[in-house]
């Protein structure tokens, strides 16, 4: 008998959340927010959990994906979630499945790449699992991390009136997916930014610290499925709208570059592309400046105000006198 397709994978989400049975005293947060939220012994440091999976031909492609540098991908993909919550990563569990022609020396270069990633987000690898798959590889992970319990950054902070900032650039890592796709990875210098940002993208733990421990971010959320559908999914948590100022988004000239070759409008990119791994926050209006010269003083990073929190509900795009709503216009995997 025929499965029956799924509406999205919002809805898949919505059908598990609304199967949960049972409740935790020591839960702060489950299914919803980048992260679950539980306590730990003594109260004043909280757990953060957080898993991803990634799954041969729908998330990496190896015939232009190197192994070491997709084992570090598997590794940041986890971290960004950590990120969004202002927390820091302790440990790390990976479990992988695999067909049993893949080459011993692919497998040493993808772990080499995902203990060097690890090592390098200050974590430990405790265990994992093993396990023969019939053809994909399929990597699973799961990071645990903590946070003081008062600084954790939720989705579901963000109040009308707050501006939206992104943490860097909108579109890169879809860019990327692209010229691979296409077998342009190499055409062009300028754009090997961009392959990397699909290949080997670095998650934001650094920045989700700082602006976790600043006090000053009411809600926040990381780019994996593009800022159409993870303002989206933001907006939702916290019962606003909001409002995004075309012209203010940052597009570089690298992505504009190749948008014209690969005949895409460089915006559909910025919106919908997802994997860029970059941190999504709100804010009030007049800690903007204190929060950007924070992040540009101590790392180096330029935070963008990109558009504003309203009432309402769902995400629309200003452009030109023209008003168009986004909401979940980022990638779903079962659309």
């Amino acid at each position: 008998m025929p499965l029956t397709p799924l509406l999205s994978e919002r809805g898949l989400i919505a059908r598990i959340r609304a199967g949960v049975v049972g409740r935790s005293a020591d839960l702060l947060r489950g299914i919803g927010d980048d992260c679950a939220v539980f306590r730990q012994a003594g109260g004043n440091v909280v757990s953060l959990v957080t898993t991803d999976t990634l799954v041969e031909g729908v998330h990496f492609d190896c015939r232009w994906h190197p192994p070491h540098l997709l084992g570090r991908k598997a590794v940041a993909v986890n971290m960004s979630d950590i990120a969004a919550m202002g927390g820091t990563p302790r440990f790390v569990l990976f479990s992988l499945a695999a067909p049993p022609t893949t080459e011993p020396i692919w497998l040493d270069g993808l772990l080499a790449g995902f203990l060097e990633s690890v090592r390098g987000y200050g974590a430990l690898l405790i265990g994992g699992d093993t396990v023969k798959s019939g053809h994909e590889l399929v990597l699973s992970v799961t990071v645990i991390g903590e946070a003081p319990a008062n600084e954790v950054c939720y989705r579901s902070g963000a109040r009308p009136g707050d501006v939206v900032l992104v943490s860097g650039p909108l579109g890169q890592a879809a860019a990327g997916l692209a010229l691979c796709q296409q077998g342009r990875q190499q055409e062009n210098d300028a754009w090997q930014s961009l392959v990397a940002a699909h290949c080997d993208p670095a998650a934001q733990v650094a920045l989700g610290r700082l602006l976790a421990a600043s006090g000053l971010v009411h809600a926040m959320i990381d780019l994996s499925d593009g800022l159409a559908t993870d303002l989206a999914h933001l907006c939702a948590e916290s019962g606003v709208g909001a409002e995004i100022d075309n012209a203010a988004l940052p597009i570089t000239a690298e992505l504009r570059s190749a948008a014209a070759v690969c005949r895409v409008a460089p915006l559909d990119w910025a919106l919908a592309g997802g994997e860029d791994y970059q941190l999504v926050l709100t804010c009030a209006a007049d800690e903007v400046t204190p929060l950007r010269q924070q992040a540009q003083e101590r790392l180096g990073l330029t935070l963008s105000p990109v558009g504003r929190i309203v009432k309402g509900q769902g995400v629309t795009l200003l452009a030109g006198g023209n008003r168009r709503d986004i909401s979940y216009h980022g990638y779903d995997h079962f659309r």
